[in-house]
């Protein structure tokens, strides 16, 4: 039985359908991601998943228990907003014991909080930084300290809303990283959300691509990426070419000046990108424009207006295409 069972969900704002019979399940300790472009349903929901919302139809199950109706403080879910939402005022420490100042204490359940608190920090690496303010953090520490307010809860579920959108690309990189052992070390069921389609293969056990409210696959990142059931998705996840029915990564294809007659595709060279570790190359075919992507340590160079030969190492079939 999977931990977190979303069935048939439908829910509107007025006449506007915004999520469409919705399904999905999660196993337990899992890192599930919702994939897709800004105004497809992502945020809303979590928010059914939460109980901020609730949806018109269909069933919300965590560990078989129907949670629909249930107010979202007995639900026992962390929800971490895209913006953190931080107390500027409190410490590290202040932020991470204020959920759980607004439970009933007791002389031992104070003690108590303060072991969760320091085993907390001591997880996401804040045991030096619990008297600093969030003024005095960097980006990434910020987001830590607000994963550790949610965390110290000890919810059975954790919703991420784009935790790391506001962050750099290199720190978002770094915090990344971390997030990934962090939710593995804790082992804590995890419903996260992106428009980032590299943050959602690096992150992700399963991802759960949409589109317009509609759940358009489910499975794994690599089986998303090299088996796309759907145009949509193959374009989302990543760039495609294609070709006759065909999807083909940029990637997944040799180029070449010479041999020509032998190549499955041929075309004339419109611009070569250079992006570091590998070139960008579009090729103008007859009725269309090719992108080939090709390592830059051995890449053959060649110079727009050239011929070139496309050897395709790679292809998977697209019905809907």
């Amino acid at each position: 039985m999977a931990f977190l069972s979303i069935e048939n969900l439908c829910f509107s704002y007025g006449s506007t359908q915004i999520i469409k019979n919705f399904s999905i399940q999660a196993e337990e300790g899992s890192f599930t991601t919702l994939l897709g472009a800004s105004g497809c349903g992502k945020t809303t929901l979590l928010r059914l998943v939460s109980g901020f919302l609730e949806p018109d139809s269909g069933t919300i199950k965590i560990n078989g228990k129907i949670i629909n109706g249930i107010l979202p403080n007995k639900r026992k879910i962390g929800f971490v907003f895209q913006d953190y939402a931080l107390f500027p005022h409190l410490t590290v420490e202040q932020n991470l014991f204020y959920g759980l100042n607004l439970k009933k204490r007791t002389k031992e359940s104070k003690a108590e909080n303060k072991n969760l608190v320091l085993q907390t920090a001591e997880n996401l690496g804040l045991q030096n930084l619990l008297s600093r303010f969030p003024s005095e953090l960097s980006g990434g520490q910020q987001q830590r300290v607000a994963l550790g307010r949610v965390l110290v809860l000890q919810p059975s579920l954790l919703l991420m809303d784009e935790p790391l959108s506001s962050l750099d690309t290199n720190l978002r990189l770094k915090v990344r990283e971390e997030l990934k052992e962090i939710q593995k070390k804790l082992k804590i069921t995890t419903l996260y959300v992106t428009h980032d389609q590299e943050e959602a293969l690096s992150l992700s056990d399963e991802i759960a691509v949409m589109n317009d409210g509609k759940l358009l696959q489910h499975g794994t990142p690599r089986k998303i990426y090299f088996e796309p059931k759907d145009r949509f998705t193959a374009e989302f996840v990543g760039r495609a070419n294609f070709l006759n029915g065909k999807m083909i990564r940029p990637e997944w294809v040799k180029i070449s000046s010479g041999n020509i007659d032998s190549a499955d595709f041929a075309g004339t060279v419109l611009g070569a990108e250079f992006l570091g570790s590998f070139t960008r190359y579009k090729i103008q075919l007859e009725d269309k424009i090719f992108i080939a992507d090709q390592p830059t340590s051995f890449a053959e160079e060649i110079l727009p207006g050239e011929k070139a030969g496309i050897f395709v190492l790679k292809e998977c079939n697209l019905p809907s295409v």
